[in-house]
């Protein structure tokens, strides 16, 4: 079992920047995957960014050049630099993990066992 607890997040003017943590617990943090998340108000969860056990990283196009997704294996935590933020940005995240993430699905939220509570952004223009 793999627990995922966040922090981070909060409230910034448009061009601002905010940096989410995602601490891991369970002997499996080695073997897993982890994704960022987000999810505004009537609208479907979609990934953010995904990075591999291996190093292997993706973001989504509208994220690309502003976020950065790193994973610290001696703290087991993963993180979200999230910089130049936009009001589009705005919404809950959510930090996510699992063994056998298929690369061409890491964007599905339903690749993923293992969900953080979730942490909001609020990005005002």
């Amino acid at each position: 079992q793999v627990q995922l607890v966040q922090s981070g997040g909060g409230s910034v003017e448009a061009g601002g920047s905010l940096k989410l943590s995602c601490a891991v617990s369970g002997d499996a943090y080695s073997g897993q995957d982890f994704a960022w998340f987000r999810q505004a108000p009537g609208k479907q969860r979609e990934g953010v960014a995904f990075i591999t056990r291996y190093g292997g990283i993706v973001y989504a196009d509208s994220v690309k050049g502003r976020f950065t997704v790193s994973r610290d294996n001696d703290k087991n935590t993963l993180y979200l630099q999230m910089d130049n933020l936009k009001p589009d940005d705005s919404g809950m995240y959510y930090c996510a993990a699992d063994g056998s993430v298929r690369w061409a699905l890491w964007g599905s939220p339903s690749e993923y066992n293992n969900w953080g509570q979730g942490t909001q952004v609020t990005v005002s223009s």
